[in-house]
């Protein structure tokens, strides 16, 4: 079901749980061209209000297509799958180029394994200054009550990396590689996951994702959306805003409105 076109009508069409009437969109494709075509994409679609695009730090072309496109204020960073981060850290390039990101202004999302988490840390030792999302909670299987020790402690290893934010997507993803033909939609099975989230990085630094339409080999958007909409209730409407929007504008910087 992922192979087809999915445009961003598809996405306003889309049924939800609560009303979602913006978007931030992370491009998987490693195509240049494709960088672009987001962006043609945005101009007649005014629910993206931000665009994470896919361009490889340290090649010698890097720097000329994020000039390129950077120069479209939608085009808000880089996403970079842990294959090319855990290299890449020890390459002086990569990291000259992820710090001249910083000093733009922009971010960088990062993909992989639950030892993306650490990869986060040590890339915000090395560049301070960059904001840094870490998407899908870091692809760690759920088990329920069953907590990965190891995904635990790279998690708690973040608790004073402030500019480390961490995207709260792919949780029906994470529950279907334990429980493929029966994915919970109730949030107690997911609740000591994002416990342990909310006790190491905080009601600041975790913003709402989807991940759709890859989450639709899951569960629909109601359902994953329900769930992390139940899991914040009881803890007030102030950490319902900052989870789905406030602090994706902290760590995005996306400054278009719906509608615009």
């Amino acid at each position: 079901s992922l192979y087809r076109t999915v445009l961003p009508k598809d996405f306003v069409e889309l049924k939800k749980y609560q009303p979602v009437n913006a978007t931030v969109v992370v491009e998987a494709s490693k195509l240049v061209e494709d960088n672009q075509w987001i962006l043609d994409q945005a101009k007649d679609n005014p629910v993206i209000i931000g665009f994470v695009g896919r361009l490889t730090p340290g090649e010698p072309d890097f720097r000329k297509h994020l000039k390129r496109f950077s120069k479209n204020p939608l085009y808000k960073g880089i996403r970079i799958n842990y294959d090319l981060l855990d290299p890449g850290l020890k390459q002086k390039q990569f990291i000259d180029d992820l710090k001249l990101m910083a000093d733009q202004g922009l971010q960088v999302d990062l993909n992989g394994g639950p030892v993306t988490l650490n990869g986060a840390r040590l890339l915000a030792e090395q560049v301070p200054d960059l904001r840094i999302v870490v998407d899908h909670i870091g692809n760690v299987v759920i088990k329920g009550d069953e907590l990965d020790l190891t995904w635990q402690q790279y998690m708690e290893a973040l608790s004073d990396q402030k500019q480390v934010f961490i995207k709260i997507s792919a949780l029906v993803e994470g529950a279907s590689r334990h429980r493929p033909d029966a994915v919970p939609a109730d949030v107690e099975y997911y609740r000591p996951t994002l416990d342990v989230i909310w006790k190491h990085i905080g009601v600041d630094r975790m913003i709402f994702g989807s991940n759709w339409p890859v989450s639709e080999r899951a569960a629909d958007y109601v359902t994953l959306q329900k769930i992390l909409v139940d899991y914040l209730q009881d803890k007030g409407q102030s950490a319902l805003d900052k989870v789905f929007w406030q602090n994706s504008k902290l760590a995005y910087r996306w400054d278009r409105y719906p509608g615009e």
